[in-house]
């Protein structure tokens, strides 16, 4: 595993992460943001905003693209904290730490830390948020990856069962005002939910749900991104106990991972992980149970 300081996308001081199998690219102008995870030579699976890479220093939010670290639930002023501005990236044992300046919209401060495997895809994101306020602040950790166009998101559900052994109910599927089942660009399996990435689509579309192991999984040209992470089902989740949700337009898709709300007193901070894999040569063609589950089995961990 090697970090090198590069330029990429139009910014300068940006850090690649890669073990000669895959690579991160790290942005320190901005962020903290990881703005490509691909094999290397090929393809981003990350969706970049062309318009505002390179760029820095907006008065206004910006989504850019990549991998970000939000929080929850979604509010226009504690959630839209400007990343605009240069991070302090560390080079550590595994990988890099990017640390930003406390956010003056919201007075916390997030830490991103990267460890990536000798070998193989296998990466570690560590997302953390301090509160650095007077006062204590509750909110949840929120860890959205904004995916290329022309692929499909896959999330599932908890394990099935059948009527009457299973009485009680397993887990919610949450709706915005906008979520649009009849929209051809859902899947639907009795395990799994799909949903495609088309640019040609103007209305956006919108899910969540819970699972105690959430994972969300993107496809696009035979490569698939895959994100999991171990959520806690006595805890208390936002948005009608979210650990998931999906969303897309006509620019992108997102895979997002919520944290448990938790009320930080002053100094504390609260640590959201997941662990990402890239697999090559995947394809899925009937969107049936038993496909998807030959794809996604061996790789949920």
């Amino acid at each position: 595993m090697s970090v090198e300081k590069v330029s990429y996308g139009g910014w300068p001081n940006c850090y690649k992460i890669t073990n000669g199998e895959v690579e991160l690219i790290l942005t320190s102008d901005i962020g903290p943001r990881i703005i490509r995870y691909g094999f290397v030579g090929s393809q981003n699976l990350f969706k970049e905003f062309a318009d505002q890479m390179g760029k820095s220093g907006e008065d206004s939010w910006q989504i850019r693209g990549g991998h970000r670290l939000w929080i929850g639930p979604e509010d226009a002023k504690y959630t839209y904290g400007l990343d605009n501005a240069p991070v302090q990236v560390e080079v550590t044992e595994y990988g890099v730490r990017a640390t930003q300046p406390v956010e003056k919209e919201t007075g916390l401060q997030k830490i991103m830390e990267i460890h990536l495997a000798p070998t193989g895809s296998k990466v570690g994101v560590v997302h953390r948020v301090i509160n650095r306020n007077l006062l204590p602040v509750e909110f949840a950790p929120w860890a959205p990856t904004v995916m290329a166009q022309g692929g499909i998101g896959i999330t599932g559900y908890p394990p099935r069962g059948t009527h009457p052994e299973m009485l009680a109910p397993t887990n919610p599927l949450v709706m915005w005002g906008y979520t649009d089942f009849s929209d051809p660009r859902w899947i639907f399996t009795s395990k799994y939910l799909g949903l495609r990435q088309d640019s040609n689509a103007t209305a956006p579309q919108k899910v969540g749900l819970f699972n105690p192991h959430t994972f969300g999984a993107y496809l696009l040209r035979n490569e698939l991104f895959l994100k999991q992470y171990r959520a806690e089902p006595d805890k208390t989740y936002p948005e009608f106990f979210c650990s998931f949700q999906a969303f897309t337009n006509a620019d992108f898709l997102e895979l997002e991972t919520f944290g448990p709300m938790t009320k930080l007193q002053p100094g504390q901070g609260v640590e959201l992980i997941e662990n990402w894999s890239l697999h090559r040569d995947v394809h899925i063609e009937h969107w049936r149970d038993e496909e998807i589950d030959a794809v996604l089995l061996p790789l949920l961990q």
